[in-house]
């Protein structure tokens, strides 16, 4: 086996743990609002929304082979080095999407792996290898502008729909609108996974077929290899199933008190966002979506207290994933490049494994799951706990013992 299918396979393998990242990471986009109001069990929630992102993977490809497109000009690299470039990519996407899921911040995984290829294409090529500004093209316009739109659109429209339907039921008994809410809000969460399953599985699609092109084993002309499609959709799933207990919480929980009326207006007004910006092309990222109408829920229900410190410390995590994780990349290509040939790819990609299983270690030591991800909001928690409180400083699901106590 030569170096170069080597470097591949481990192309390959980073691609497909990121995919599970995002799985994951993203799990809380769709269902943090549903399992907040009841109105699907923790469990049940997660494995509906694996279930629904492995069948919205296989829903279209079309935009597959366009990833960074218009955000990065990589013709001027081919072969090892692009490989080079597309691995320490990945490498920094996945260390922000752990770094964040320790936390319990949402943040976007799109933009972690758009910035991951950023930092690895300015150290390899140069900052004449990003497309800054150009039209319609560029990362002004395909990922900043954007990025702070989607979140105040879908508060707007979350606010106004959350309003109405409070207005509307007025007076209705309410433990029938509750349960009718309910489950209009398992539909609508429905409605976030498969889009999402639509929409992000096809970014590790197009990663990876970069990487075989690259490779030569494919030509830009060739149709998307079937064991690309499969493996990229079990990956998304399968990191869904496992339930990112920590951003579900901080979502459900932290933002806002969320009742079954808001996170039904919420969770439809995130569908109608996603899908209407995949119909026209418009790049928008599903957790800003998302934050925005949760946020919006709870501007719009008479009485709703909004947690500003959590939303702050979510803003800061989003100003922060485009230049954190493009550093990370940018290191990871120059210990690739330093170290040179094969040694280098697996150098880096043991310190991943190392990097992940400490934060996993981590997350251990304050550890929330289905079990406590609905238990009542914390503000107490130590340092170190990786879930934000009402005032933005971490807490910790009540009956885990947080940081602070386990030292002292």
């Amino acid at each position: 086996m030569s170096a170069e299918l080597i470097v591949l396979l481990i192309v390959v393998c980073t691609a497909l743990a990121f995919d599970f990242t995002n799985g994951f990471h993203d799990t809380a986009n769709a269902m943090a609002t549903s399992i907040a109001t009841g109105a699907l069990r923790p469990r049940t929630a997660v494995m509906l929304s694996g279930g629904l992102n492995l069948v919205g993977a296989f829903l279209s490809v079309a935009v597959a082979a366009t990833v960074a497109e218009g955000i990065v000009d990589l013709s001027e690299t081919s072969g090892r080095a692009l490989l080079d470039i597309v691995f320490a990519g990945l490498v920094g996407g996945i260390l922000w999407n752990l770094f964040t899921w320790l936390l319990g911040l949402p943040s976007s995984s799109s933009h972690a792996l758009f910035g991951g290829i950023i930092g690895a294409t300015i150290a390899a090529l140069g900052w004449h290898g990003v497309i800054w500004c150009a039209g319609s093209k560029g990362v002004l316009a395909k990922i900043i502008i954007p990025a702070v739109l989607a979140p105040v659109v879908a508060a707007l429209v979350a606010s106004i729909g959350s309003w109405l339907v409070y207005r509307i039921t007025k007076g209705a008994n309410e433990r029938t609108v509750n349960r009718g809410f309910r489950w209009g809000q398992i539909g609508s969460a429905s409605l976030v996974s498969l889009a999402h399953g639509t929409n992000d599985a096809q970014k590790t699609m197009g990663i990876i077929f970069l990487a075989l092109i690259a490779h030569g084993t494919a030509k830009a002309s060739d149709p998307l290899p079937l064991w690309v499609i499969v493996s990229c959709a079990i990956a998304m799933a399968a990191g869904t199933c496992l339930g990112g207990w920590r951003i579900i919480r901080t979502l459900g929980k932290g933002l806002v008190d969320i009742a079954p009326p808001q996170g039904f207006a919420a969770e439809s007004t995130s569908a109608a966002i996603i899908l209407t910006s995949a119909h026209f092309g418009l790049p928008l990222s599903t957790t800003h979506t998302v934050t925005g109408s949760i946020l919006g829920s709870g501007i719009g229900r008479p009485g709703a207290e909004v947690r500003w410190g959590v939303l702050g410390r979510m803003a800061v995590a989003w100003v922060l994933t485009l230049p954190l994780a493009a550093i990370a990349g940018a290191i990871c290509w120059g210990l690739v490049d330093g170290i040179g040939g094969l040694a280098g790819v697996l150098v880096v990609f043991a310190l991943l494994i190392a990097m992940a299983a400490f934060m996993w270690l981590r997350a251990k030591r304050t550890e929330v799951n289905s079990h406590n991800v609905n238990d009542e909001w914390d503000a107490d928690g130590g340092p170190d706990d990786g879930t934000p409180g009402p005032d933005g400083t971490p807490g910790a699901p009540s009956g885990h013992a947080t940081v602070g106590n386990e030292i002292g």
